[in-house]
């Protein structure tokens, strides 16, 4: 449990910051930053495995059919998730992105009723509740779905579901990933001339290459967390990732936020907050009866 929670705070955190890297690689496009991504995690993975002496057992994996077909529905979510969040991040919806990842525990929560028939209590309910007030709220101000908080929330929730159906390690599980993700990918780069590398100069150049760490590391830390610890011990967490995003997209990148987008946002909040409090107080009352 600790090492989980110590794993999900890496990435959480590491993602709550990555908008600041990801923004200096323009004008490169969101497409071609996830081409990119795709590729050049490939290296850094197998490298990674091949340190751990697990390349071999790894790669036996893409024998298996039915494993190939779960990592290849996860890296499509996967793909679909970096589409959204580079998109908005470069397109002055950083805002609208962290709001997707505030939804995250509260979409866990959905994904565990009707996927795996999870039973929620009564602050989960209450959480629930008070985040479809806060989306009713913003769809009727926007006109329209919130798409982009929706894409975000939905992509990764259903990819972290998806990675729970198969019994692969974490840093394996990516390995299958990109290398499903890589032709696809390198086929991209083929038909973009190269998807900007090489057009706006070494620093562009090198944050496009560094783009497989940046992709790697943190997933590796989030899937190892989502393997030891369960979903909803996790929710604390969560806040992390979205809050620095959250500052990144109001302090730094000077986003506006009108009044309704503050009262959605603080339905939201307070619904993680009752989920919050609920977790702490399991805690210590699971803590207290194992000192007993």
């Amino acid at each position: 449990m600790n090492r989980g929670l110590l794993l999900a705070t890496t990435a959480y955190l590491i993602w709550g910051f990555a908008a600041l890297y990801w923004v200096q690689t323009e004008p490169i496009t969101a497409p071609d930053l996830v081409a990119h991504r795709a590729l050049w995690a490939l290296p850094v993975l197998v490298v990674s495995l091949l340190l751990m002496g697990r390349l071999g057992a790894s790669l036996q994996l893409l024998r298996q059919p039915r494993t190939m077909a779960i990592m290849a529905c996860s890296a499509l979510l996967q793909a679909l998730n970096w589409g959204i969040f580079l998109w908005a991040v470069t397109h002055q919806r950083a805002t609208e992105a962290s709001l997707g990842y505030f939804l995250l525990p509260l979409i866990n929560v959905g994904i565990g009723i009707f996927l795996f028939k999870e039973r929620i209590d009564r602050a989960q309910q209450i959480a629930v509740a008070l985040a479809a007030v806060g989306m009713l709220i913003l769809i009727m101000e926007n006109r329209g779905l919130p798409w982009v908080a929706l894409g975000v929330s939905v992509s990764f929730g259903l990819y972290g579901a998806v990675r729970k159906a198969v019994s692969v390690g974490a840093v394996e599980g990516l390995l299958l990933e990109t290398i499903v993700m890589a032709p696809f990918a390198l086929g991209w780069l083929i038909v973009r001339d190269g998807a900007g590398f090489g057009l706006y100069g070494a620093r562009v150049d090198a944050l496009l290459l560094g783009a497989g760490v940046m992709t790697a590391v943190p997933l590796m830390c989030y899937v190892a967390a989502s393997r030891l610890t369960a979903l909803s011990a996790l929710g604390l967490v969560f806040y992390l990732g979205p809050s620095c995003q959250l500052l990144v997209a109001i302090c730094i990148f000077g986003e506006p936020m009108n009044p309704v987008q503050l009262f959605s946002f603080a339905l939201v909040w307070l619904g993680l907050g009752f989920v919050a409090a609920d977790t702490l107080r399991r805690y210590r009352s699971m803590r207290a009866l194992r000192d007993e």
